[in-house]
């Protein structure tokens, strides 16, 4: 089947649903299974898996799927699907290494069920995002990560702050109640197939070293779906409860700001900024979450923290980090009140750390060109999403840790001494390494 006849069927009938969505918040979707019977459509799918991840429990890779191979993988899963018989393979669980020293457990889909996963999160979303609320950022389109802190940078600077609650979910993925993520998802969908079909991915099982475990909770952090579902999740569980039962409640001002399971709370009193917290920990009991207490503080910050601490015989107002940035009070050269943003330590430590290592491991892997190539597209990255207003002086110290490291690990390509610093300087200014440079200005929107 040629994409323009795909075309005419599963992504006209998506535009349908997002349409419909869109229209009425309050609209069931009852028939949506048939949307995944379309091996165009699932084709598609697959075409849009990145390529160079690591394989599931069945070893095999985007890569290694020839093109009749995974047409008939395809032309299996549907029948499979029709008949009901589907189910996913349980993920294969690796474990990565966290900046703070712990382990991130990850789950490994087979890329099979990546392509039906894909596939599902394509009709889930359209659904979903008319109802979603604008506190939330996280794995949306159109919104991201610089965005988040845009809009905390203005609830900070343009609202009454005085407190704020820099708050993570514990272990969010890992925690997710099966039965309560089936009923947020009950409220739009009434498919009952499509349903058991999201329930199958989430009862998969997971595979830790050979040894097969059930899943009775939780969602596998680094499955496709697992985004969207997170999303949904959590607008249910907090986003509109906070919005309809901890606004009303309180005389000041507080405002939320979440970019997945991290959020910002902003708050005008003290005291209330305690009962907010006390009523997060009230609310996730019941859906089976916790707030982690090492990384939940309320700390006071805005405009006038200075002055109220200064009378109390305190230091500087604290700092809190979200999304990777340190957040600070700070002045203009004027004396007016301005929030700054920087590099957190530890993500600056890391990404120096992971920088070393990987040129430590490249230096005699591939050719100087090659590698000085891609060691400017990593530089290129870390500006692009570390390069926000006020943080110039942290991508440059970024840059010059990136010299020294170059001028280290590419003296050790071979026994002898390459260079001496006169020499890599003379390289550098004939193959420049990326400038530091802004990306992206934080500037109050009112």
């Amino acid at each position: 089947m040629p994409y323009s006849v795909m075309d005419k069927t599963t992504k006209a009938k998506l535009s349908l649903i997002t349409k419909k969505a869109a229209e009425n918040r309050a609209l069931k979707f009852t028939s949506l299974i048939h949307l995944l019977n379309d091996e165009e459509y699932l084709y598609q799918c697959f075409c849009e898996l990145e390529r160079g991840k690591a394989a599931g429990v069945d070893t095999r890779t985007k890569e290694s799927y020839t093109e009749a191979e995974i047409r008939q993988a395809i032309a299996e899963v549907v029948q499979r699907l029709k008949t009901r018989k589907y189910r996913p393979q349980p993920v294969r669980r690796v474990f990565i290494p966290k900046s703070n020293g712990k382990l991130r457990p990850l789950g490994i889909p087979t890329v099979m069920d990546k392509v039906i996963q894909l596939a599902a999160a394509k009709i889930l979303e359209p659904i979903f995002e008319p109802i979603f609320l604008n506190s939330s950022y996280g794995y949306r389109p159109n919104r991201n990560a610089h965005e988040a802190l845009k809009a905390v940078n203005d609830m900070l600077m343009g609202q009454k702050v005085n407190w704020v609650i820099d708050a993570d979910i514990k272990a969010f993925f890992d925690n997710v109640n099966h039965e309560w993520m089936m009923g947020c998802l009950r409220p739009r969908i009434s498919d009952p197939n499509f349903l058991t079909l999201i329930k199958r991915m989430l009862k998969a099982g997971v595979v830790t070293k050979g040894v097969h475990t059930d899943s009775e909770q939780g969602t596998p952090q680094g499955g496709i779906i697992s985004p969207i579902l997170a999303n949904i999740y959590l607008h249910y569980i907090l986003d509109l409860w906070f919005e309809k039962k901890i606004k009303p409640m309180l005389k000041g001002y507080v405002g939320m700001v979440r970019y997945a399971d991290d959020f910002v709370v902003g708050c005008q009193y003290p005291e209330e900024a305690q009962r907010v917290v006390q009523s997060i920990k009230e609310r996730f009991a019941k859906f089976n979450l916790t707030l982690a207490e090492d990384k939940t503080r309320v700390i006071e910050f805005g405009r006038f923290a200075r002055e109220r601490r200064a009378k109390r015989g305190k230091g500087k107002p604290e700092t809190f980090t979200f999304l990777g940035f340190t957040h600070y009070c700070s002045r203009t050269r004027k004396g007016t009140f301005v929030v700054r943003h920087k590099t957190s330590k530890q993500k600056y430590q890391s990404s120096i750390q992971r920088l070393k290592e990987w040129m430590r491991s490249m230096k005699n892997m591939r050719p100087l060109p090659e590698l000085w190539n891609t060691l400017s597209l990593k530089l290129k990255g870390h500006y692009q999403y570390y390069g926000v207003s006020g943080n110039l002086r942290r991508l440059r110290s970024f840059e010059c840790e990136t010299e020294l490291a170059a001028f280290k690990w590419l003296n050790r390509r071979s026994q002898k001494r390459s260079w001496n610093w006169e020499q890599f300087r003379r390289y550098l200014e004939r193959y420049p390494l990326p400038q530091p440079k802004i990306a992206y200005a934080l500037c109050p929107s009112w």
